[in-house]
């Protein structure tokens, strides 16, 4: 992609107008999650652009009438949508499994494979310059994950066995990563429970404050309602006990994190999978977004799939996550769909502060590359899912890479080079956007 030079007044109008179409409503609604959401984002370009893929998308928009690699099939699968390098972590798989993984499906969407691929390599330029690596080891990383991906990609084309293409457990992985399976091991449910509730005449209630919002009665009552639409979405191998789903207690949180900005939110306590209070469970209700990149997507096939975005979220993550969190479900509260999973004790993020050494970084972006590929081959006619994906999609990108072999790789180093150069200086115009004021509503 060859990035359209801007001077800084104009660039600085196209993002805000970007903006007021992604953030508008919600920043009306909560100036002040959003004053501390841009307060994240102005730290750093990295976290600039983890909280701009709707800018990511406006940019590429004219790719959505096609580019290299794209066909009927290819510009048309599961994508997460939001891949970047810390959108990686663990999590507790359906079956007891510890996985390792890309999490966080807020994003996701059917479109173009190569989305996800040019997001992720851009944002491994990011990386790459905040750690001081040359332009040369930057284009080495992003050839090493092209091609693990590419490997990964053609072995599950070709019929590759589990054995031969394992995901990353406390078996399978190595470095960074099975130290992040290893700290999500010595979690445990009772720490995530002592942190968030106490026992209150024989009963565990949520703590009071740290960030929980009392409910009155009208909203509890409606909340409960939800509550009672989400069961019906959860699959028969959920419901083995109907006393899991004993609610004990409800509060609001107010979402400020950098993705959840101004979303209402809900946690919930369940009795969970005995009576002891131990194992009790907390899942969250939070309002759905809507997606960056469905902006720029016109198939009427996809748009009108989905009843809502909530619906939307947790179709796309059992579509891209193999046997995916059992609380995961959807619902709709005020006329907008809601996302309800686990907040689970096991999820751990990849942490990149501590990986330095160019080995290091290599054999990491080399496993997100297979993880990268896993995740698109999962979700297709095999899935079960939705009937949006007819077709192989590891087939369908393995054909697509197969017609131009050498010029993969290029393309995503000659991206992640002019996109991460162009989202270091949106950042700075962002920081001054938002310094002096210039973002409306704030």
């Amino acid at each position: 992609m060859s990035v359209p030079q801007h001077t800084a007044e104009q660039r600085g109008e196209q993002i805000l107008s970007v903006f007021d179409t992604a953030f508008g409503e919600l920043l009306a609604a909560d100036p002040a999650a959003f004053r501390v959401k841009f307060r994240k984002m102005a730290a750093s370009a990295f976290a600039f652009y983890r909280g701009t893929a709707c800018l990511f998308y406006a940019d590429l928009d004219a790719e959505k009438r096609g580019g290299p690699y794209l066909d009927e099939r290819t510009g048309r699968v599961w994508i997460h949508g939001d891949l970047h390098a810390e959108n990686f972590g663990t999590y507790m798989d359906a079956n007891g499994r510890l996985i390792f993984n890309v999490n966080d499906f807020d994003e996701a969407y059917v479109g173009p494979f190569t989305w996800d691929l040019k997001r992720f390599a851009a944002s491994l330029a990011l990386i790459g310059h905040a750690k001081a690596l040359s332009d040369k080891q930057i284009t080495e990383l992003v050839r090493i994950y092209a091609a693990a991906y590419r490997e990964r990609i053609h072995a599950l084309a070709a019929g590759a066995k589990d054995d031969e293409v394992p995901s990353f457990t406390l078996d399978t992985a190595e470095g960074p990563l099975l130290g992040a399976l290893r700290a999500a091991r010595a979690r445990t449910r009772f720490s995530l429970l002592d942190s968030m509730t106490e026992i209150r005449e024989y009963e565990r209630r949520f703590t009071e404050g740290d960030g929980s919002i009392e409910l009155d009665a009208a909203t509890r009552y409606k909340v409960l309602a939800a509550f009672d639409g989400y069961l019906e979405t959860l699959p028969d191998s959920s419901l083995l006990r109907p006393d899991s789903y004993r609610v004990k207690d409800v509060v609001g949180r107010r979402g400020i994190g950098i993705g959840s900005a101004g979303l209402p939110s809900y946690n919930i306590l369940l009795e969970g999978h005995s009576d002891a209070l131990e194992n009790d469970v907390v899942i969250y209700m939070k309002q759905a977004q809507t997606p960056a990149v469905s902006r720029h997507i016109t198939d009427p096939a996809v748009r009108g799939y989905f009843e809502h975005e909530g619906h939307r979220t947790v179709i796309s993550q059992r579509a891209l996550q193999a046997a995916a969190d059992p609380w995961l479900g959807w619902t709709e509260l005020d006329g907008a769909g809601q996302l309800v999973a686990e907040v689970s004790p096991y999820a751990v993020d990849l942490d990149w502060s501590d990986i330095d050494d160019p080995e290091q970084i290599a054999a990491v972006v080399a496993d997100l590359g297979r993880a990268t590929a896993t995740m698109h081959a999962a979700a297709d006619d095999e899935s079960g899912h939705s009937d949006l994906v007819q077709f192989s999609t590891e087939r369908a990108i393995d054909a697509a890479i197969a017609a131009d072999e050498e010029s993969f790789a290029e393309l995503l180093v000659d991206f992640a080079h002019s996109y991460g150069a162009r989202a270091r200086a949106d950042h700075q115009i962002f920081v001054d956007l938002f310094r002096n004021g210039r973002i409306p509503g704030l």
